[in-house]
């Protein structure tokens, strides 16, 4: 039995910042366009960094009220 796809993380706000990160999804340039030849696991691995590089940011530019 397949295993269903990893889906995107995408959510339609492409926009890069000066270091080619998505601001929507916050993969890589490059780990966007390998995306759809990416294994399950490869997928896994680009989502956990773009965890990572969110709660970086989110850390480093806190959102205030």
């Amino acid at each position: 039995m397949m295993e269903t796809p990893v889906a995107s993380p995408c959510v339609r706000n492409c926009c890069l910042d000066d270091e080619d990160v998505c601001l929507g999804c916050h993969r890589t340039v490059t780990e966007i366009m390998a995306w759809g030849m990416a294994t399950n696991p490869e997928r896994r691995a680009i989502l956990q960094r773009a965890q990572e590089r969110a709660e970086t940011r989110r850390r480093r530019y806190p959102m205030t009220d």
